[in-house]
């Protein structure tokens, strides 16, 4: 994979950008919430776990602790048992207490609308602070930069990068802001649902065309439609290249 330099780079970013925002305009952050603490509780247990068991787990505990002050008080045994399945379930309920206990002592039980408190939070890092920002106050303060954007950013030739702050800086320098909520969800979309780790379905990726490691992953594809969907990329080529001459 060949990355691209300079405004090169910002043009390529900005196609992607476009044909993300065309293949997904729904999409969303998937973890069940109606609230700001809800989804703070949601993100923390979504670590090394699927959202589809989360919301699973949500949904009793939801009804059952409503405040940061319930959060605080039940017993840890208890939390533990109640949330298990979500895995790591004994450091989960701790970080949970604790990050509760905290909202309590510094901010009257209210979960903050900024990364210098929400990071302040026990057991919360930038990423949850990005998620909880994004979906629950519509502030642009980063990009979740999960297992999904990582893989995809490089995948698209935006990045290099294997540490997830670093890759989150140069992707905040290729994507407008109003975007960076939204591109996050985009890329996880797209990694859920076409660009997978072991066996990317290239064959049907409406990025395809733009893909700089597309020649690479559409090897691991069913051979005939992987072919059918380069013969096609090769075909787009010229026409890409006629576009930006006339521009």
């Amino acid at each position: 994979m060949r990355l691209k330099k300079g405004q090169q780079l910002k043009e390529h970013a900005s196609e992607v950008i476009e044909k993300l925002r065309q293949l997904y305009p729904d999409a969303h952050c998937e973890l069940n919430f109606t609230n700001a603490l809800e989804l703070l509780v949601a993100t923390i247990l979504s670590a090394q776990c699927t959202d589809k068991r989360v919301n699973i787990v949500t949904r009793d505990l939801f009804r059952r602790l409503k405040t940061a002050a319930d959060y605080a008080a039940i017993p840890q045994e208890e939390l533990e048992v109640a949330i298990k399945s979500t895995g790591f379930f004994r450091s989960k309920s701790k970080s949970l207490r604790s990050m509760a206990q905290d909202l309590v002592q510094k901010f009257g039980g209210k979960v903050p609308p900024s990364m210098e408190e929400l990071t302040s939070l026990a057991g919360v890092g930038r990423k949850t602070a990005n998620v909880v920002l994004g979906n629950a106050f519509n502030i642009n303060a980063g990009i979740v930069v999960d297992t999904h954007v990582r893989r995809l950013a490089q995948r698209l030739g935006l990045t290099r990068q294997e540490d997830p702050d670093k890759i989150e800086i140069e992707l905040m320098r290729l994507v407008p802001q109003n975007d960076w909520t939204n591109f996050s969800h985009w890329l996880i979309w797209h990694g859920r649902r076409c660009c997978y780790s072991q066996r990317p379905d290239c064959a049907h990726c409406g990025l395809a065309t733009i893909c700089p490691s597309f020649d690479e992953y559409s090897k691991l594809s069913s051979g005939g439609v992987a072919k059918k969907a380069s013969e096609e990329k090769k075909r787009s080529a010229p026409v890409a290249r006629q576009r930006k001459q006339a521009a």
